[in-house]
């Protein structure tokens, strides 16, 4: 459940890519609050700039102009090294792919983060990866090669690893975009149950039943934020009205 506290905000963000001719504004002055315990979803047609966004908010790429604010610290006025620190120390990422090390197994990729993060603290680290990776259902697997285990063990390993860190808020771009229907949900299960906990979730997808699980869908169009839609807190019972609203709404957004 989401508090009135904030813990990432953006004022006025634009990005433009000067690599093309002429130069690509793709987000034009973004204002948007993320509140502490929240699970914000963004969506948008294909090329709107929701991952743009994501990647604006998370360090993963600096705007051209504006404000991005975690935990009321300025990162945009950071270098890449502080950013990098902040990444590791405040974030968790999940991708569409899992990005593994293929000379390590399962454990070991979730551990390497959080260990870089806590190098003092190897002894909390792995007692609270096994933990993770208990509650998750892959401790099972946790010697196998990252060939060895599902689309969907390697995504639950992708929450274990972005949770390992404690982060204050959890990104997730396009999580369930590489799985079939049984694998998305039991990933949005898994995330579904990770937000019950109080993480901060702020998630991309195209998908209206991954987003029916938000507690607020945002919408862009072209670059700007032109629509916002709080839905409460979700449950099972309701999940397919839930769906068919959150649809509807998103078809008169042009969706």
């Amino acid at each position: 459940m989401s508090s009135d506290r904030v813990t990432l905000e953006c004022k006025a963000l634009t990005k433009t890519y000067f690599s093309t001719e002429p130069p690509s504004q793709v987000l034009h002055g973004i204002d948007l609050q993320v509140r502490t315990g929240e699970f914000l979803v963004v969506m948008g047609a294909s090329g709107s700039g929701k991952s743009t966004l994501l990647y604006s908010i998370s360090g993963m790429d600096r705007p051209t102009s504006g404000n991005v604010l975690l935990e009321g610290r300025e990162l945009t006025s950071l270098d890449d090294t502080e950013v990098s620190r902040v990444r590791l120390t405040k974030m968790g990422f999940i991708f569409q792919q899992a990005y593994f090390l293929s000379n390590l197994n399962l454990q070991d990729n979730i551990l390497l983060p959080a260990l870089k993060a806590s190098p003092n603290d190897k002894d909390g680290v792995v007692k609270r990866v096994d933990a993770l990776m208990e509650r998750f259902g892959i401790d099972h697997v946790k010697r196998h090669g990252i060939t060895q285990v599902s689309g969907g063990q390697l995504q639950r390993a992708s929450i274990c690893r972005a949770l390992a860190g404690e982060p204050a808020v959890l990104f997730a771009d396009e999580p369930t975009g590489a799985l079939n229907s049984s694998m998305s949900t039991e990933v949005m299960n898994a995330l579904t149950d990770v937000h019950s906990d109080g993480t901060t979730i702020v998630m991309v997808t195209h998908d209206p039943a991954c987003a029916a699980r938000a507690d607020r869908v945002v919408y862009l169009r072209d670059g700007l934020l032109v629509d916002t839609r709080d839905q409460g807190k979700w449950t099972e019972a309701a999940a397919k009205q839930r769906e068919d609203d959150l649809f509807s709404w998103l078809s008169d957004n042009g969706f």
